[in-house]
């Protein structure tokens, strides 16, 4: 196996998934980045990472990074001697707006850059299965690589994706809480079974969705109706219950984002409307692009968490 020389670089946008109705399937980017860069040495692991997570994350081999770039280089055919790796985070940690996904692409894309042929060896479609496979769903790296508004599903062969344009009057605002949230506590409030009316609801309103994001926007209220996970986790994270509810009853479609507790709105919220105090509010758009891969280390522009959007 022959590695690149020098390092590489890769932009990974924050997501949400879920979008309401949609769970485990839908999934939007956003135009919140981290950047990642790597490169091969001739031994060992260093890690660095400036902005979200800094001081609290592993530096070495457990970096979600790092172990999603060797899963990519075993699936590449080899390992390199060494890792050099900076991480410079915007994107939450556990607040539901895909941080690990956005990690985890940002490995396994960097580890297929930094080797020879690796686009022919791994092409987009296996980076996606692995990816979804080294997350455990496909519904927040599929945007995440892809862009835009995905739709993902799995199959024997693993998870697939596509992405579909998302018309001008969606207006992405997420709320984030200080209080951070994990996945799997989200995911052990919710049953086992559903009602048949309910799963029938959903489908509903997820195919709705589907119209809604891409081509009618006054419909994303409507559209965005759960009946599936949102009640269920709401006495796990009354604020954000609280929030959601706020938001709708303004004719704001409002989610949970992901598992939480951040608030996505996909309509604007009126000028007046107030959340309350602890929450940071962001005003983004779409990321139309998705995980954008480059040679070289990592610009000024890049190591700024603050310059490059981080404001309340």
């Amino acid at each position: 196996m022959t590695f690149a020389s020098g390092p590489v670089r890769v932009r990974v946008p924050a997501t949400s998934a879920n979008l309401g109705p949609g769970f485990d399937a839908l999934g939007l980017a956003l135009t919140l980045h981290d950047d990642v860069a790597a490169e091969v040495t001739p031994g060992g692991v260093t890690v660095t990472v400036a902005g979200e997570g800094a001081g609290e994350l592993p530096a070495d081999e457990r970096h979600l990074v790092v172990s999603a770039m060797r899963a990519a280089f075993d699936a590449l055919g080899g390992q390199p001697a060494g890792l050099a790796v900076e991480c410079v985070n915007r994107i939450p940690q556990a607040r539901g707006l895909g941080s690990s996904s956005a990690a985890i692409v940002a490995g396994v894309l960097l580890a297929r850059a930094l080797v020879a042929d690796g686009e022919r060896l791994l092409d987009d479609g296996a980076v996606l299965r692995l990816a979804a496979q080294i997350e455990g769903h496909p519904d927040n790296v599929a945007p995440c690589l892809l862009g835009g508004f995905t739709v993902a599903w799995t199959e024997p062969s693993g998870a697939r994706a596509v992405s579909l344009p998302v018309a001008d009057g969606v207006r992405p605002t997420v709320f984030v809480p200080a209080e951070r949230g994990l996945t799997s506590v989200a995911r052990a409030a919710l049953p086992s079974t559903v009602p048949h009316g309910d799963a029938a609801s959903n489908a509903g309103r997820a195919a709705l969705l589907v119209h809604a994001l891409t081509a009618e926007p006054a419909l994303l209220l409507p559209a965005t109706v759960d009946r599936l996970h949102q009640d269920y986790r709401a006495e796990g994270m009354p604020a954000t219950s609280a929030l959601v509810s706020a938001l709708r009853a303004a004719d704001v479609a409002a989610v949970v984002s992901g598992a939480g507790p951040t608030v996505l709105a996909l309509s604007e919220p009126p000028e007046a409307f107030d959340p309350g105090t602890g929450w940071l509010v962001l005003q983004l758009g779409t990321d139309m692009h998705g995980a954008r891969v480059s040679r070289g280390r990592l610009g000024h522009a890049e190591r700024d968490p603050v310059a490059a959007g981080r404001k309340s």
